[in-house]
């Protein structure tokens, strides 16, 4: 599957040693309302003023890159280099296996404009039916790319596996959660309460090595 993780899901450029994040302003480089939130619950325990892109009048870059952890570079770097904060990005999406990893890293452009994630997930369901397929494996992946005005820059992939289902169950989350059930679960992410959702989803998973590369405990 194209955009599969590879085994080594963490780089630190510029040092060999992983720069650690000790308090002070980190701009969220996402103007996806839903990742905000998610990403300030996830960095609360840590002491940090996290402030967003959007909140700061910072634009929202057109994204060019063609993995994840490109698109997350590319929005982090961005974002430190106008702020002259270290800034946090996410790249994330659905990659279903039937459909050779798609939608991928073209998960937002498959909802439109308007970002109409009910469109979406029909378009996905229409996909796997035209191709008459009962594989409905897929994954969620989430690349996070922390950047600092210097140019140093750490990056982590995370990922998480379920199936799809349809029709969409739940109203909780948002984007593909209400059609993806993770592996172990018979709920999908659109049914999961917040808390746990955050404690095991694809963007937990790269948050883990965040925390654990440039965080450290929170005690």
């Amino acid at each position: 599957m194209a955009d599969r993780p590879q085994p080594a899901r963490h780089h630190s450029e510029e040092t060999a040693t992983p720069r650690r994040l000790a308090g002070g302003r980190l701009v969220i480089a996402s103007h996806n309302p839903g990742k905000r939130d998610e990403i300030a619950a996830l960095i609360a325990p840590f002491g940090i003023d996290a402030v967003s892109a959007e909140t700061l009048g910072l634009a929202e870059p057109v994204e060019t890159g063609a993995t994840f952890i490109a698109n997350a570079r590319l929005k982090a770097e961005l974002a430190a280099q106008a702020s002259g904060f270290p800034a946090l990005a996410d790249d994330s999406g659905l990659a279903v296996s039937a459909l050779g990893g798609q939608p991928g890293i073209y998960s937002a452009r498959w909802a439109g404009p308007d970002r109409d994630f009910g469109r979406a997930m029909r378009r996905i369901a229409e996909a796997l039916d035209y191709l008459e397929t009962e594989d409905r494996r897929a994954r969620f992946i989430c690349a996070l790319a922390l950047a600092w005005p210097d140019g140093h820059i750490e990056r982590f992939e995370g990922s998480v596996e379920g199936v799809l289902v349809w029709p969409p169950r739940g109203t909780n989350g948002f984007g593909y959660d209400p059609v993806f059930q993770p592996a172990g679960f018979d709920i999908t992410f659109g049914e999961m309460e917040p808390a746990r959702k955050h404690a095991m989803s694809h963007r937990a998973d790269a948050f883990r090595q965040l925390v654990a590369t440039c965080f450290g405990s929170s005690g």
